[in-house]
This record gives C-alpha cells, sequence and structure tokens, in this order.
C-alpha cells in the first residue's frame, strides 16, 4: 500500500511538472520575440524613424563587436562575470543584427563568441551571476540564430547550456546554493537565466528544463516582493536596473515562450517600479544614489519599455523616449518599442514617497527644467543588501549641478569587503561606512550596523513640504534620540537639514556634506561654487557655530575620492539635548 501511494505521488507530481511546459511554442526564435513581431517592427520601421534610430543604433554596436578579440576565461577577482557581460552583450547586438538584416557575418560572429565560451572548464558557478549570464548570453543566441546554426554548431551551443549552465543551476536549487531563497538581485539574475536557457532547448532537454522551470517559477516570488509596496530597489538605483532587467528577461521570456508567465507579472508592486527611476532622476539624469551603485546616472533602459507596455503606463513610456533623444537604444527598446500618444503636459508629482524596508522621500522644485531644485532623503536598515552605513543620508542637485553627493560604491575585491557584521572588514572603507555619508556623526563613529531608521512623517506637494526621520536606533549607543528633518523652503528654492539630538552623554557633533564644489569658508556661513554656479550654506543653530573643510581623500587601494571635500559643523564637548541646523540656498 504504501508503495503504491508512492507511485502515485510521482505520477502527479511528473504530471503537474509536465504542465510548466505546456503550450511551448515549437518553432525557433521563441524567446522574447518571434518572427510575427519581428516582421511588424520591421513593417513599422519603415515610417517611424525613432523606432528606425534605435535600429541603426543596436546595428552601430553589434558593427562594434565584429573585431573584438575572442573571449577568454580570464577571472577579476573570483568573477567571470565581465566576461559573461561581454558574451551577452556581443550576442544580444550580433544575433538581432543578423534578425534583421539577415546579413550572415553578423550570425557568424555571434555563433564564434558562444563556441568559444562553450570550450570554457566551467562558467565560474562558485559565483554564481557568471553562470547565469552565460546561460543567458547562450541561450538567446541559440534561440535566435538556430535557423543559420549547423546541427553540429546546435549540439555544441546546446550542450554547453546543459553542462555549464543548468546541471550546475539545479545543484543549486538541490541545495549547493543559496540565491534561490535569496530576495535580491542574485534571484531574478540566476533564476532568469536559467530559466531563458531551459526554454530555448526544452525541447531536447524536456525533464531538465521542467526542474528548472518548476523552481525558478517558485523561487522568483521571494524577489518580487523586495519591490513592495511602491516599486523602490532595496539595494540602490544600479541594482533595480540589474534586479529589474533579469525579472523583465524571465517574464517575457516566459511569455513568449508558453503564452502566459504563471502570473508573475500580477504583481501590484512590478506595475508601479517603472515609475521608480523617473521619480527618483533628478534633473540632470542623476539618480538618488544610496548603497552599491556607481555615480547612479540614469541611462536609456530597454527594460522599461516592457514594464510601460506590459502595464500601459503610457507616461512612463514616454519618459523613456524622452531619455532617448540624448542616449543610445539597447535591443529591448526595439523587442518592445511603444511610443502611445499622450499629453506632452501630464507630469507626476512634484514630490513622491517610497515606502517599505528601505524608504525614500524626494522632492523637485519642477519637472523638465534641469536648473530645478532636487533633494531626497534615505531611511531603512543599515544591513540591507549592498547597503551602506548611510541611514538619514540626503542628496541636493540645482542649477545644473550636484552639491551634495554620495560617492558611491568601492572595488568589489577588497579584502573583507562583504563583511557586513558589526565591526566587519567593510565598515572599514570610506565610502561604506558612515563618515563619507550625508549623515549625523557621534564622536567620529559609524552608525551601528544594526540600526534602523523610519519616516515618521511627509509632507508632500506643498508650498514647503519635508520628511522627518527618526535615526535613533543607528544611534542608540550614544543618544535617546536622533531625529533628522529636510524642507524645502523659500518656493522650492533652498532647504533645510535639522538634526535633533538628545545625548546620553558629553560627545563631540558632525553634521556633513560631502560636496564636488569648491568651499569658502566665512563662520556661520560658506559659499560653495563649481561650474559657474553658487550656493550659500547658513547655520542656523546653533549660534555659536562655525563651518569647516574636511577632505574625504583616502589612500590605495582604496578609490581617492578625487574632487570632492566635506562641508561640516563641528561640535565638541556636547550634552543633552542639541540641534545642528543648516540651511543650503542656490543661487537662482
Amino acid at each position: 500500500m504504501k508503495k503504491l501511494f508512492i507511485v502515485v505521488l510521482l505520477f502527479a507530481c511528473n504530471c503537474w511538472a509536465a504542465d510548466v511546459l505546456d503550450g511551448l511554442k515549437t518553432e525557433h526564435p521563441r524567446l522574447l520575440m518571434n518572427n510575427s513581431r519581428l516582421a511588424e517592427l520591421k513593417g513599422l520601421a519603415k515610417d517611424d524613424k525613432v523606432l528606425a534610430r534605435y535600429v541603426n543604433d543596436v546595428i552601430k554596436q553589434a558593427d562594434g563587436v565584429m573585431n573584438k578579440k575572442p573571449l577568454q576565461r580570464i577571472l577579476i577577482g573570483p568573477r567571470l562575470l565581465n566576461v559573461s557581460r561581454d558574451c551577452l552583450d556581443r550576442v544580444y547586438d550580433l544575433a538581432f543584427a543578423y534578425r534583421w538584416t539577415g546579413k550572415k557575418a553578423y550570425a557568424d560572429k555571434a555563433i564564434e563568441n558562444m563556441l568559444t565560451v562553450s570550450e570554457f572548464q566551467d562558467w565560474n558557478p562558485s559565483h554564481f551571476l557568471d553562470v547565469a549570464e552565460m546561460t543567458h548570453a547562450l541561450a538567446i543566441g541559440y534561440d535566435w540564430l538556430y535557423d543559420v546554426m549547423s546541427a553540429q554548431e546546435r549540439k555544441t551551443i546546446r550542450q554547453a547550456i546543459v553542462d555549464l549552465g543548468l546541471k550546475p543551476g539545479l545543484d543549486c536549487y538541490n541545495g549547493k546554493g543559496w540565491w534561490h531563497k535569496n530576495k535580491f538581485n542574485w534571484n531574478q539574475v540566476c533564476n532568469g537565466g536559467l530559466t531563458i536557457g531551459a526554454l530555448a532547448i526544452a525541447e531536447d532537454e524536456t525533464e531538465l528544463s521542467r526542474i528548472i522551470i518548476d523552481n525558478a517559477v517558485k523561487s522568483l516570488p521571494l524577489a518580487l516582493k523586495s519591490y513592495e509596496p511602491d516599486g523602490l530597489w532595496m539595494e540602490g538605483p544600479g541594482y533595480w536596473h540589474y534586479a529589474t532587467r533579469y525579472t523583465v528577461a524571465m517574464l517575457a521570456s516566459l511569455d513568449t515562450a508558453l503564452g502566459h508567465d504563471f502570473n508573475l507579472s500580477q504583481s501590484k508592486a512590478m506595475e508601479k517600479t517603472v515609475r521608480f527611476p523617473i521619480q527618483t532622476t533628478g534633473p540632470i539624469n542623476y539618480m538618488l544614489n544610496y548603497a552599491d551603485s556607481g555615480k547612479a546616472r540614469r541611462n536609456p533602459m530597454g527594460c522599461v519599455l516592457w514594464l510601460a507596455k506590459h502595464y500601459d503606463d503610457k507616461f512612463a513610456a514616454n519618459n523613456e523616449h524622452e531619455l532617448l533623444e540624448s542616449g543610445r537604444a539597447e535591443v529591448g527598446h526595439v523587442l518592445w518599442y511603444w511610443k502611445p500618444k499622450v499629453d506632452k503636459n501630464q507630469q507626476l508629482d512634484l514630490d513622491a514617497f517610497f515606502a517599505g524596508d528601505v524608504a525614500l522621500a524626494v522632492f523637485r522644485s519642477a519637472w523638465k527644467d534641469k536648473n530645478a531644485l532636487f533633494t531626497g532623503i534615505k531611511a531603512g536598515y543599515n544591513q540591507v543588501a549592498h547597503g551602506h552605513l548611510d541611514l538619514g543620508t540626503f542628496e541636493l542637485t540645482a542649477l545644473g549641478v550636484q552639491w551634495a553627493i554620495d560617492l558611491g560604491s568601492d572595488d568589489y575585491n577588497l579584502l573583507s569587503y562583504w563583511d557586513m557584521r558589526q565591526g566587519g572588514g567593510r565598515w572599514k572603507y570610506y565610502r561604506l561606512n558612515s563618515l563619507s555619508h550625508n549623515v549625523p556623526i557621534i564622536d567620529n563613529e559609524n552608525q551601528l550596523v544594526a540600526g534602523k531608521a523610519k519616516f515618521i512623517k511627509f509632507s508632500g506637494n506643498t508650498s514647503e513640504p519635508y520628511a522627518i526621520v527618526d535615526l535613533t536606533s543607528a544611534y542608540k549607543n550614544k543618544a535617546s534620540k536622533v531625529i533628522r528633518t529636510l524642507k524645502l523652503t523659500d518656493n522650492r528654492k533652498a532647504i533645510t537639514v535639522k538634526d535633533d539630538y538628545s545625548l546620553s552623554g558629553q560627545s563631540s557633533l558632525r553634521w556633513q556634506m560631502t560636496t564636488p564644489a569648491k568651499i569658502t569658508l566665512n563662520g556661520k556661513k560658506a559659499v560653495l561654487t563649481q561650474n559657474g554656479k553658487t550656493l550659500v550654506a547658513t547655520i542656523l543653530q546653533p549660534a555659536n557655530a562655525i563651518f569647516s573643510e574636511l577632505s574625504t581623500k583616502q589612500k590605495l587601494p582604496q578609490k581617492n575620492n578625487k574632487g570632492t571635500t566635506q562641508l561640516a559643523v563641528q561640535l565638541e564637548n556636547v550634552k543633552g539635548d542639541t540641534v545642528i541646523e543648516v540651511k543650503l540656498e542656490p543661487q537662482f
């Protein structure tokens, strides 16, 4: 009886698993685009000059790949990721160029690159992002170039997808990996790359593909929850693109290959997330920066058009097209091309609040004005993936330049860069600890690694909007209260940043702001200048405080932060309740 029960259970499981591949299209290409979509785009491009330019951008990129040296299995630190990404970009551009033009030279070069990496001993499974991105690359090439490849080329590339991609992925699902239980970017990238690989070869590797897709579909919702409730991504703006790009690639591939995405895209937070890069981008196209991002310039992103089209967000689609007026299109901008007619005067609210485990408040004086004031402030928790000790940090852009900035990430290969424990090696690095960020500093020490911060009030879209953040948890070893208020004043032409302390003992305090501007000190005032523009900083409280300038310079192997310094207000031997308040006035 027990044996019969097991047989019935296995049969039920196998039947359920078979459903994962129900509806699989038999023809190639079936990932992201099919022949009918390609024909539709070619028809549109005859009269649509915008689409024709996007296509031309991609073909130019493919032309640039033609003479690149062969890919080599060279690791940087523990990663093969640069090689995987290079392969991915090459294959997308070349394979698309072939599908569009019919010129076999593009296909031949793509296949050459794919065969090269197929001969690698492995795709570095110890850092599984490398495997996922390489699997993605070969799957797209295999699918898009299926008809032009020889039987032997298909066999070699298909076997590489299996042996170097899907089987190591199966080992991870079976307990050797952690990322499928993770809620951050590794989840989307690894599940996405493996799913695309499985869909590409599913008719030949049916059982393996079923298992991979089944596991990926069950795992992805963990990461999708990280967009809740308002679409913010906790790992910073750079990782928003990385995570979202792979989420879109996975969902879109499921849809084109199977006809559905297992309802994964019904997430309300996913529907909202397309507005996140819009509302957190300032007037000169830099996003409000936090965590391990670079300088956080917002470049065109093809996944935005998929999101906009899928969720019928006409404003987001046209915002992306506006960005592309001075940017370069990628393959996704062609695949998901959608240029709906909208009211060109439509604008979002000036201010926005993003709730969640990491939260942001952003404010601006105007849309579509490069000289507008833009500012924002961050709350959340310090131990978020890729996080810095930056609770309460703020940034400021006005007059077409950035005045208060985040320096961004450092070199991922620095010793103990990922040791995020209290006292861990990560926090000795200047760019990651509190001393580089625009946060309150007590006794020249970092915020507590376990520290958390929450918005206790947000008032937006008023004449003087503001946000108040309770930072006490991050300083609880030093104070019973640390509250920061960021407020727009003077008809949104200036801001004030006020820190309220209730200290537990005698301490030194510092208000600080990292800036690329030249600083001229004059007691309670400081004049900041750059690119012919001026900002005046004034200490409103306390009466006896004066400004000082601090160096941001660091020694190798850290980045040296050339071209930046800190404007600071420093108080010594402070007890009890104290307020430091600074006004920052761009000279419009």
